[in-house]
């Protein structure tokens, strides 16, 4: 019985700190993607805001944003995301730009497989303008 309450234990443990992650829906454009790179993180200050993912699938990459639960319930909803894939030297595919307070946001889909990307993720509030971008991948 011991076994199974410290496990349990863990479980919990382990739940309660991953609790708020940004946990990718389905891509709306394409259903099979496969997230590529590390995962980037809006901060402000030493607070997560939002995860920054870049994805590929069905021939394009993509780029995705979702603000946590945590920066949701302290800050609300008055903020409004971006997010679009970046290639060298800086131009911008798939930009799209998200309703006021919407908590995720896939870009459209880019030709850019060949290419070196990065995702690239905002959110824009009245007071403040934070943002991230995953590592280039090629």
């Amino acid at each position: 019985m011991r076994k199974f309450l410290a496990a349990g234990a863990v479980v919990a443990a382990a739940l309660s700190t991953t609790a708020g992650t940004a946990q990718a829906e389905s891509n709306p454009s394409c259903g099979s993607v496969t997230q590529i790179g590390a995962t980037a993180y809006v901060k402000n200050g030493s607070t997560t805001v939002a995860s920054v993912k870049q994805f590929k699938g069905c021939g394009k990459n993509y780029s995705y944003v979702y603000v946590w639960d945590q920066w949701i319930s302290s800050h609300g909803r008055d903020f409004t995301l971006r997010t679009y894939v970046q290639t060298p030297p800086n131009l911008t595919h798939g930009y799209k730009t998200g309703a006021r307070g919407q908590r995720e946001l896939w870009s459209g889909g880019a030709d850019t497989l060949d290419q070196c990307t990065r995702a690239h993720g905002e959110v824009d509030g009245s007071s403040y303008f934070l943002f991230a971008k995953t590592s280039e991948r090629c």
